[in-house]
């Protein structure tokens, strides 16, 4: 009789590489997931012809209603960033000034819903986190993405970037906000997209950036990286002023 080769159709070696999870997950294979993680998020936005966002990084703590106003300020300039910037031409050409978040809660939602009130596309880059975050009910589906590694999120938020709005928000929202404004710092992204900062209250309290530039840890010119804004209609104003190009804008 001949041997069995019940061994080797079993054994891990024998299975192929593309459904073996133990391969896929192993160590060896991380640059493979970081590719797979950007081509997937890539060919999706490809797909709906999304060919600049603009970014609203917040609090995913903050809620509706409270008393700080900045859940529905996020969710108002959503809306008008969605009317005037071109998220909602049809896609016989590309979508310009698609709104993006981390796809979760808080100024995440408050975003999305902004762009879902008037039916326009919005993207949710969420991420895998110990404490599991869901996706918000107001970013498009197939634009609602998952990371598992932070870089390949940042990356996806950085490369299509054409704006960035910040409202106010915790340890996640500084790490964002300062990587985005070094990018700009640096050189390696668009020398013309604007940073407003939401609540100039807020943030003049919580940070000292002039003490920054007095001393000497930054140039004096890079405080101008960013801006300040008081309300929804007033930060889409900053970022126009400061070269967003909005082909539906108000004259």
């Amino acid at each position: 009789m001949p041997e069995s080769n019940k061994a080797q159709m079993a054994a891990a070696a024998y299975r192929l590489p593309a459904m073996d999870q133990d391969f896929l997950l192993g160590d060896t294979t991380r640059g493979l997931r970081f590719q797979l993680e950007y081509q997937k998020a890539e060919e999706h936005l490809r797909k709906w012809g999304v060919a600049t966002t603009v970014i609203v990084f917040g609090s995913a703590r903050v809620k509706a209603g409270e008393e700080n106003g900045w859940y529905d300020a996020a969710r108002e300039f959503a809306r008008i960033c969605s009317e005037e910037g071109g998220a909602k031409l049809a896609h016989n050409g590309p979508r310009q000034n698609v709104i993006a978040t981390g796809g979760g809660p808080g100024i995440m939602e408050a975003a999305n819903r902004g762009a879902h009130d008037v039916g326009a596309p919005s993207i949710g880059f969420n991420i895998t986190l110990p404490m599991e975050q869901e996706p918000n009910a107001y970013s498009t589906p197939d634009l609602t993405f998952r990371f598992h590694y932070f870089a390949m999120r940042k990356m996806h938020f950085a490369i299509r970037a054409a704006a960035l709005v910040v409202f106010p928000g915790g340890f996640g929202t500084m790490d964002e906000l300062f990587e985005i404004l070094t990018l700009r710092q640096t050189g390696k992204m668009d020398d013309n997209l604007p940073v407003v900062l939401y609540d100039s209250s807020f943030w003049k309290s919580l940070i000292n950036f002039r003490h920054f530039a007095d001393m000497g840890m930054v140039n004096t010119r890079d405080l101008d990286l960013f801006g300040f804004a008081d309300s929804p209609r007033q930060a889409w104003e900053q970022l126009v002023k400061r070269g967003l190009k909005a082909p539906g804008a108000k004259a």
